[in-house]
């Protein structure tokens, strides 16, 4: 059978996406799993083993990405979030089965409409994903390896990384930025105080890792820690290396945003902030790796309880 998963949106959501392809896939080798996502998404997408191809949607002509849904042959579709475009370019495409959320206006596109409620978060976003597939498959297994992804040079890729940046040490890295959709973090003043304690203890290298728009944040933290040992990398390498790199650091310390379900997905333990909410919390935003090597924080409001969490989290650190 023909399989498409659609999931077009940001890389942490997309992320959360792979669970599904990976346990179609395991239900009946013989399917074939085509995943229609984001431009950004397409050479991590094309990077796992148990996806056979991917269709990116530029957001260019509908017809456009009709034709692609045409040419693969679709016998069955899985749309994990939907949106009217990609509702109607499956309908036009005439795939006979068509699955999502029953939610927006889109779901009169679909043939099966699967009610979740996501915003009540009674799984992570993840684990909905993984339910939708019940839709089309009612014994699936939902079971799926941890790490999910993972790469026969990431070895190289690091030790080549060390040799580079004179690191001799294993790797605590910090990814400062905001990122996508992350609701919550801390400042630029409370993470330089967190990178000194690191530093400070002098049993880790410290990296800080920032995405290719991310320029003006990797100059200014560059002038803010002049005088620490710490290695500044600004990602120009596509998605793929950076998750081949990040897969043998000791930590990755962020905000809920991609780069941590990059980290998660390569196997990385996490220390993660999210927003005192229940829509932004860690109980939705989970992601897919082991969930005992994620550390998960959630940023109050309120001054004194943040300056309570910041003192735990320091603490935290400096005993790793």
């Amino acid at each position: 059978m023909n399989i498409l998963v659609v999931r077009t949106d940001k890389l942490g959501d997309f992320i959360t996406a792979l669970p599904a392809m990976y346990v179609l896939k395991q239900h009946d080798p013989k399917n074939r799993i085509i995943a229609c996502v984001a431009p950004l998404n397409k050479t991590l997408a094309q990077s796992c083993n148990f996806i056979d191809e991917v269709i990116v949607d530029d957001s260019g002509s509908l017809f456009e990405l009709v034709s692609k849904l045409k040419k693969a042959k679709i016998d069955a579709s899985i749309t994990l979030f939907s949106n009217t475009r990609v509702a109607i370019a499956q309908f036009l495409a005439r795939i006979t089965h068509r699955i999502a959320p029953a939610t927006k206006i889109a779901q009169i596109f679909y043939t099966k409409r699967v009610v979740q409620r996501r915003s009540e978060v009674k799984m992570a976003e993840f684990e909905y994903n993984l339910e939708l597939t019940k839709a089309l498959f009612s014994d699936i297994n939902l079971e799926y390896k941890k790490p999910l992804l993972e790469f026969e040079d990431a070895k190289k890729i690091y030790d080549v990384f060390c040799i580079n940046n004179d690191i001799d040490r294993e790797v605590v890295a910090f990814h400062v930025g905001f990122g996508g959709s992350s609701d919550a973090n801390f400042t630029l003043d409370e993470y330089e105080i967190l990178i000194r304690e690191v530093v400070k203890e002098g049993k880790y290298q410290v990296v800080l890792t920032f995405g290719p728009d991310e320029k003006e944040l990797y100059e200014e933290m560059q002038n803010r820690l002049y005088d620490v040992n710490a290695v500044f990398y600004l990602s120009l390498e596509g998605l793929v290396y950076f998750a081949k790199l990040v897969s043998s650091f000791k930590l990755f310390v962020s905000t809920s945003t991609g780069t941590y379900h990059v980290a998660s997905l390569v196997g990385t333990p996490t220390m993660t902030f999210f927003a005192d909410n229940l829509f932004a919390s860690s109980k939705r935003w989970k992601s897919v790796g082991e969930e005992g090597l994620q550390k998960h924080f959630m940023i109050p409001s309120d001054k004194e309880k943040r300056e309570e969490l910041f003192a735990k989290v320091k603490a935290e650190l400096s005993e790793i």
